[in-house]
């Protein structure tokens, strides 16, 4: 099963990419997603195991880097990449 996981780490710099935001982009290079950067938020996707896996390790080391709040929300992707429940190109950041 492939998912996608968006999330957006706060407070918001607007000069400058924050500690936290650094922290939790370099756990989803780190654990080999398919990323996808946003003006609003960062979006990743791969296999269960690994989509899980960097949520965890995520919100650990954004926390530990300064972020107040982390916005996530997990997507099951359909076959063809899309949200399950949802045709290709609906919906927010990719």
């Amino acid at each position: 099963m492939r998912l996608m996981v968006e999330f957006t780490t706060e407070p918001f710099e607007l000069d400058t990419f924050p500690p936290h935001a650094v922290a939790a982009r370099k756990v989803v290079d780190e654990a080999g997603l398919d990323v996808a950067v946003g003006p609003f938020g960062t979006g990743a996707e791969g296999e269960a195991d690994q989509v899980l896996a960097a949520v965890s390790k995520l919100l650990r080391e954004s926390l530990d880097a300064g972020a107040t709040r982390i916005s996530v929300q997990v997507s099951v992707l359909a076959e063809g990449g899309a949200r399950d429940g949802s045709a290709v190109g609906e919906g927010g950041t990719p």
